[in-house]
């Protein structure tokens, strides 16, 4: 007996140390052990700074994402990871990781104590695919965990950083593509959730990836992407989509446009990866949002091609925009607003049908540019006609479709912040300060970005705004709509006003989303939208 229990006590410890007994606040992932925080309230475990992919820096810039490296024993997981490298263009973001770096790769988790079985959001944040972050506490994920949903935001590379595309990086690449980088960085995020969630207490088969404005793109690119489409049960987009007038450009075209522009500075890929990221920035700095590009591996074609192909993600999508996305008179930069300057504007965009668009919108005098049918149009041409066609034809694949409309104005500004403006893509920057601000507000409604907080239930984690009762009601609102799609692919519950999806709908119904909300049905926008429409084929 005595040799027996000493042959069989090495197999006893070998197995103990195989399978550690973890704490409520420890989870197992494939490459170890992470360790979060408990909160006061003992209902929710938050895991920060997760790694889903190896850093992407020295020789891995510009690469696609690569594995996390395992480690040993528990690793700290209380603090957010750095937020991605990016200039200063929407004002102050508010972020909450310890500094700004290529070393990005993290993604954040709040669990429910006792999960078993959740479903599962994951958050793509917003900001031009420029700047932004998953530490930004208007993304935060704790009040949807209170509501029994394993809540995540991940981070992805911006800008020339997560943008650049170069026949020399094409060609070192395996999978013969360069310039998708971000992107391919939230498809590996997904991944690593799908493999690992489990682990966290979610369901690996109920992920729902959210997103607004860039985070809103991304996800109907996801959608379409091979590489992420099949892990996916639901989709929530706010205020964009990747179809045209935008629309991905072919990879050849990207690398031609990155090459010209290297050379004509007198950069090679080699020099490049030897500065800093913040070298780089300031030496490539981007203009605006980069193009996607098809290049056979995140993108075998164009987004609109693979949905009119019906060959996106089967599931359900929700998805919506906001009152005052956009306003005419920011074209003019202080000029005094006219007809026909706005006409010259619009011709690059609508050429020798500039007049049948204005004509559709109404606008024939000077005083029309300070009505809602030139605000709306103003948007429809930053997001909202975008996020209309990607509703429209994913409807088409038989799934269903459930199409809001947010129209709930911010309060005013708390006095702390009476020398500020609200910023384009969110926070607030001095009023004199350079970055594009929100649309000036000619008639009341709810601005880009405006949404975020209400949705995800964190108007508390944003002192800016002067909340008020209707505001908490229209966050109640706003969560259920979310809560409910995230659980079942169906929008509808208590306090929602009952809601059809748009499919085979001659006028589709959609939700105005508010302090009361109703279902409306707008012939008229929907009759602009098809004009739109036949121009921009």
């Amino acid at each position: 007996m005595k040799k027996l229990l000493i042959a069989v006590l090495p197999l006893l410890l070998w197995s103990c140390k195989e399978t550690p007994k973890l704490l409520v606040n420890q989870a197992q992932t494939e490459s170890g052990i992470v360790e979060g925080i408990v909160s006061d309230d003992n209902a929710i475990v938050t895991f920060k700074g997760v790694p889903f992919a190896a850093p992407p820096v020295g020789d891995l810039r510009w690469r696609e994402p690569q594995p996390v490296q395992p480690w040993e024993g528990v690793r700290a997981c209380k603090e957010f990871g750095d937020d991605p490298a990016q200039p200063n263009l929407f004002g102050d973001m508010n972020f909450k990781g310890p500094k700004k770096s290529e070393d990005c790769l993290y993604l954040n988790i709040w669990k429910p104590i006792d999960a078993q079985g959740c479903p599962v959001l994951i958050y793509f944040n917003g900001g031009g695919l420029m700047a932004g972050s998953g530490s930004e506490p208007r993304y935060a994920g704790d009040s949807l965990a209170h509501h029994g949903i394993v809540s995540i935001t991940a981070n992805y590379r911006e800008g020339i950083i997560g943008f650049l595309a170069h026949p020399a990086l094409t060609a070192e690449s395996p999978n013969h593509t360069s310039g998708n980088y971000g992107i391919l960085d939230q498809a590996a995020a997904i991944k690593w959730v799908y493999n690992n969630i489990a682990a966290f207490g979610g369901d690996p088969s109920r992920i729902t990836i959210v997103g607004e404005s860039a985070g809103s793109f991304s996800v109907s690119v996801l959608m379409a992407s091979p590489l992420s489409r099949g892990y996916l049960a639901g989709a929530i987009g706010s205020s964009g989509a990747e179809f045209k007038p935008s629309s991905a450009k072919p990879l050849a075209d990207g690398e031609a446009v990155w090459s010209k522009t290297l050379e004509e500075k007198g950069l090679t890929i080699e020099a490049l990866r030897q500065l800093p990221a913040d070298s780089v920035m300031k030496l490539v700095p981007l203009r605006g949002m980069p193009n996607l590009l098809v290049d056979g591996y995140l993108l075998p074609a164009t987004v609109d091609e693979i949905f009119a192909n019906g060959e996106q993600a089967q599931v359900p999508l929700l998805a919506g925009w906001n009152s005052l996305e956009g306003s005419p008179l920011s074209n003019f930069r202080g000029q005094k607003p006219t007809l026909k300057g706005y006409r010259a504007i619009l011709q690059s965009t609508f050429g020798n049908r500039t007049d049948e668009v204005l004509n559709a919108y109404g606008l024939k005098k000077d005083e029309d540019l300070f009505g809602p049918t030139a605000t709306e149009l103003a948007g429809a041409l930053f997001t909202a006609f975008p996020t209309w066609k990607w509703c429209d034809e994913h409807a088409k694949s038989g799934q269903p479709v459930y199409r809001y409309f947010y129209t709930h104005p911010r309060p005013e500004m708390t006095a702390k912040y009476a020398d500020m403006e609200a910023a384009l893509a969110g926070g607030v920057k001095k009023k004199d300060d350079k970055g594009a601000a929100a649309p000036k507000a000619i008639i009341k409604g709810a601005v880009h970005s405006a949404d975020i907080e209400y949705a995800m239930g964190n108007l508390a984690t944003n002192d800016v705004f002067a909340w008020n009762a209707d505001d908490y009601k229209v966050q109640e609102n706003f969560m259920n709509v979310y809560i409910n799609f995230i659980k079942t692919g169906n929008p509808n519950g208590p306090g929602i006003p009952e809601w059809k999806p748009i499919n085979g709908e001659a006028v589709a119904p959609v939700l105005q989303l508010d302090v009361d909300c109703k279902v409306v049905a707008d012939g008229e926008l929907e009759a602009r939208y098809k004009l739109l429409e036949s121009i921009f084929k």
